[in-house]
């Protein structure tokens, strides 16, 4: 089945309008195959060029802006592919789209801190970024029939949206997600820090795992694994640049009432989340579907979101006396909460919060979800 990616539309939208396109995202995600389509569109047989290729990378290392147009050949349009591995790549890009203003360059990179930090400073007012994530609710919706895209539910929930895991047996998917927990997972971020203890780093994973859906205490973490918090901030970090987790903090704005300084973490792709905790069950046996379907909904929103380029600061919210609200988005002065519940159950909306913020609170459950995803 092929998958059309929601992102190459929104792409699509600033070609060759003088910026180079910067393609963040996971390894294994599909970067390559969206840059392919998009050459099917704009480009020739000269328009893909793979980094990785040490002649390649050479010859675009070089600082003579007529020698690499020479390289890169005719034409008008050109995806850098893995541009992390070119050194100094934002000097490059900068003398090409300076010199050849009717160049288009998409550049991919697997990892944000990586191909961010040689091209911010160079390209500034140059650029604009874009990240691509596993494959969305939305993008299946999008190409199957309704009772397809709901029967869809079980395999995100279970083993995630990596492209590679669709069409496979139940076997070959968890194989393939113990490739991915194992070796991808963790590449970028051997190459660019100094990781002294790996084993550290997948008990903090795991840490996470069990914690989806709750508050994280980084004292508590540190407590745990026997290592400073200094250290547990520094791998969430460098986890959060490499697409691995990501996190929400509290909406605080009565510090006499509410919650400020914890933080929850979640997954990019649940199939890595369970997998890093070996729980791969189906979901009616298991007692983590909650804190799933949170998830679950909370990553497709993000999706639905950056790839719609709409903004919106996002939270969680809980009161000192413990009532909470799932998920909150802060958009042009209105606040609006989420509370995410796999079945239909009652649900009293705190008082507190939509008095404090004159918020609506929806309730989002698996048969309802649909426009809150896509």
């Amino acid at each position: 089945m092929i998958i059309k990616r929601a992102l190459q539309r929104t792409i699509e939208t600033w070609l060759f309008k003088g910026k180079v396109i910067i393609l963040y995202g996971p390894r294994q995600v599909g970067k390559t195959t969206l840059a392919k389509e998009i050459i099917k569109k704009y480009g020739d047989s000269h328009s893909y060029i793979d980094c990785e290729i040490i002649d390649n990378k050479t010859a675009l290392e070089d600082r003579n802006p007529e020698r690499l147009k020479k390289f890169l050949g005719p034409g008008n349009f050109f995806i850098l592919d893995e541009a992390q591995k070119i050194s100094d790549i934002g000097t490059t890009l900068k003398l090409l789209v300076d010199t050849y203003p009717d160049i288009q360059i998409i550049a991919t990179g697997s990892s944000s801190f990586d191909l961010s930090n040689k091209v911010n400073e160079p390209l500034t007012g140059r650029a604009i970024e874009f990240t691509l994530y596993p494959i969305s609710y939305a993008e299946l919706a999008a190409t199957s029939s309704e009772r397809e895209a709901k029967a869809s539910l079980a395999h995100l929930l279970r083993f995630g949206a990596y492209p590679a895991l669709f069409g496979k047996s139940e076997h070959e998917m968890t194989v393939l997600l113990q490739t991915l927990t194992g070796q991808y997972l963790y590449k970028d971020l051997f190459d660019y820090e100094d990781i002294r203890k790996p084993d550290l780093l997948l008990k903090l994973l795991q840490l996470l795992a069990f914690q989806v859906g709750s508050e994280v205490s980084l004292h508590e973490i540190a407590t745990k694994l026997e290592v400073s918090t200094k250290v547990v901030s520094r791998y969430l970090d460098l986890l959060e640049k490499a697409f691995v987790i990501f996190r929400l903090t509290a909406l605080s704005r009565n510090p006499r009432n509410e919650i400020g300084k914890k933080q929850k973490i979640y997954f990019y792709d649940l199939g890595i989340r369970n997998s890093l905790i070996q729980r791969l069950l189906p979901l009616d046996i298991r007692d983590d579907v909650g804190p799933l379907w949170e998830n679950f909904c909370i990553v497709e929103r993000r999706k639905k979101m950056d790839y719609a380029q709409s903004y919106a600061n996002r939270y969680f919210w809980r009161s000192l006396s413990g009532s909470e609200i799932d998920y909150v988005e802060e958009a042009e002065g209105a606040v609006h909460g989420f509370e995410f519940k796999w079945s239909p159950s009652a649900y009293r909306r705190p008082k507190r919060f939509v008095d404090t913020y004159k918020a609506d609170v929806t309730i989002v459950t698996r048969d309802d979800f649909e426009s809150f995803v896509s």
